[in-house]
C-alpha cells in the first residue's frame, strides 16, 4: 500500500543524510506526538490545507510503501475518518517518491522548481554585473587610467554581497519558518 506523507524539504534533506525520518508533522517530532502523521492519496489535498497553506517554504509529498517500513503503522479513527499513522522512525528506503509541492499543495514539476531557482541565481548575477559595469563607467570617469578597473572591482564586490545577502536572507527566512 501506499500512503503520503507532506514534509519539510529541509527535514526530508536531514533524513536523507542520516537514513532516518523523524518529524510527525510541521513543528512536532516524532518524539514529541508519538507518531508519523501521514495520509491517504485522496486525504492529502485536505491535509495541505488544514496545516500546510500558510508555509512559505520548501515542501515535498512523500510517496511511502508501507511494504518497505522497518517501523509499524496502521490506520487509526481520527473524528469521523481513519488516517494512516507510522509507529516509529520512517526509513528513507521505504520512500519511493519525492515530488516538490507549489503553493496550494500540488505536486510542482522538478523542472518548475529548478527553473524557477536558477530565474533568480541568474537574476542575481546580473545584478552583480550591472553594478560591476556602473563602477567601471564611474571609476573612469573619476580616473581614466585604473578608475575603470577599479570601479569595475568594487562593482562587482557591491553585486556578490547583494547575491550573497539575498540568498542568505532566504534561507533564513526558510529557518525561522520552520521554528514556528
Amino acid at each position: 500500500m501506499r500512503i503520503y506523507h507532506i514534509a519539510r524539504s529541509a527535514d526530508w534533506a536531514e533524513a536523507r543524510a542520516s537514513g532516518s525520518y523523524t518529524t510527525s508533522t510541521l513543528g512536532r517530532s516524532l518524539a514529541e506526538e508519538g507518531f508519523i502523521h501521514a495520509s491517504r492519496r485522496e486525504q492529502v489535498p485536505d491535509t495541505f490545507a488544514a496545516y500546510y497553506r500558510s508555509v512559505r517554504e520548501p515542501l515535498a509529498l512523500l510517496t511511502i510503501d508501507t511494504d518497505k517500513l522497518s517501523s509499524p503503522w496502521r490506520e487509526d479513527a481520527v473524528g469521523d475518518q481513519t488516517f494512516p499513522h507510522i509507529y516509529g522512525p520512517l526509513n528513507t528506503s521505504a520512500v519511493i517518491s519525492v515530488e516538490p509541492l507549489d503553493r496550494r499543495g500540488r505536486p510542482e514539476p522538478f523542472t518548475k522548481a529548478f527553473l524557477s531557482e536558477m530565474l533568480l541565481r541568474i537574476g542575481l548575477a546580473l545584478v552583480a554585473m550591472t553594478l560591476s559595469v556602473i563602477g567601471s563607467t564611474i571609476g573612469h570617469q573619476v580616473s581614466p587610467e585604473l578608475g575603470g578597473l577599479t570601479g569595475a572591482l568594487l562593482g562587482l564586490a557591491v553585486g556578490a554581497v547583494v547575491f550573497w545577502w539575498v540568498l542568505r536572507r532566504r534561507s533564513r527566512g526558510r529557518d525561522e519558518l520552520a521554528q514556528r
